[in-house]
């Protein structure tokens, strides 16, 4: 394998992005690379199997210091997101040929990780790997700790999932019902809604598009009003909840998509139910709770093996359906987590 090197197509990122970003704000291209890791570096060249198109990515593409949570995109650079691969060759002590691995990687064939430490080892293989960049990975975390662990959950109490067909809150109205949660949901179309009651188990969910007053939807599906909101989309949603929240309420905030296309945000009017209420809202993101990736990673397998989880993806097949999978995202043209697969197993 030494000195081999092949044609590696790459999704390089053209320039920054305001309001809806475009299929041609991403480029592929190709270029040469060596099927080898820099001799005495710590790199770790992977074959990537899948990436994840995740919302976040979306600030990535705004200039630095519009309000995002991770660094920018460099434009002219590939993009980056979280992917799973196999490891071709390594310089470092932790990883082998051969090694399944998930993380962040390049949005190409092969990318060279200069800074491997991050990657994660996958430990089971007995499930599709693709799951690692949903359920057993960012976005499996990320439902975790926004419910189980930030949300005081209590058996018996009301949670709505606002996205809840997507990535993340499939799995929080799931985790809602294994201790006893009365659940409801939002999603953007029919299909999503038959699928949140049919196969993921809520309790109920609407179509937020078909819905002419939020805050009437919500009191019609929780006439008592909400113990946990698990908040994905922001705006207007968020308005509507808050006046619905009932005393000593919870809600998670993940992220607000509705805003990300935007360059004039909206407006939340009724924050003042933060106080009269005595809301707790909290934001969080993923990677601060990585230390409990090993635990939930133990739950959430034995619970998809035993059948009380199930999973729903939406795979693009080829790299190069990569950039209009992302962007679909932000119309709710994916069913379940976007996927690209870019090379089989």
């Amino acid at each position: 394998m030494a000195d081999e090197k092949v044609s590696n197509k790459r999704i390089i990122f053209k320039d920054y992005v305001t309001g809806f970003p475009k299929d041609d704000d991403m480029i592929l291209t190709s270029s040469d690379i060596e099927l080898k890791a820099p001799s005495g570096s710590a790199a770790v060249l992977i074959k990537n199997l899948y990436l994840s198109c995740d919302p976040y990515m979306r600030g990535k593409m705004s200039k630095p210091g519009v309000q995002s949570y991770t660094a920018a995109f460099t434009p002219g650079s590939v993009i980056t997101g979280y992917g799973v691969g196999r490891v071709v060759d390594s310089g470092h002590p932790n990883f082998q040929a051969g090694d399944l691995v998930w993380g962040i990687t390049g949005w190409e064939e092969y990318s060279l990780i200069k800074a491997p430490e991050g990657l994660i080892k996958i430990k089971y293989t007995d499930v599709p790997l693709s799951y690692y960049t949903g359920i057993f990975g960012m976005p499996g975390l990320t439902a975790y700790v926004g419910f189980n662990e930030l949300s005081s959950p209590k058996k018996g109490e009301t949670v709505f999932v606002s996205a809840a067909s997507g990535a993340v809150g499939q799995l929080v109205g799931q985790f809602a019902k294994l201790i006893g949660c009365y659940v409801v949901g939002s999603a953007g179309s029919q299909e999503k809604v038959d699928l949140l009651k049919s196969k993921f188990g809520f309790d109920d969910a609407f179509n937020y598009k078909e819905e002419h007053d939020l805050n009437a939807a919500l009191k019609r599906h929780f006439p008592d009003g909400i113990d946990i909101y698990f908040e994905n989309v922001g705006g207007a949603m968020l308005d509507a909840v808050l006046l619905n929240m009932r005393n000593h309420g919870r809600i998670a905030v993940c992220g607000m998509i509705s805003q990300y296309n935007l360059t004039v945000k909206d407006a939340v009017h009724n924050l003042m139910c933060l106080v009269s209420k005595r809301i707790r809202m909290q934001g969080f993101i993923e990677p601060d709770h990585k230390h409990l990736y090993p635990q939930f990673l133990e739950l959430a397998i034995q619970h998809i093996r035993e059948g009380r989880l199930v999973y729903v993806e939406d795979v693009a097949e080829g790299l190069e359906k990569a950039p209009s999978a992302l962007i679909g995202l932000f119309s709710g043209r994916n069913v379940g987590k976007q996927v690209v697969r870019v090379a089989q197993e």
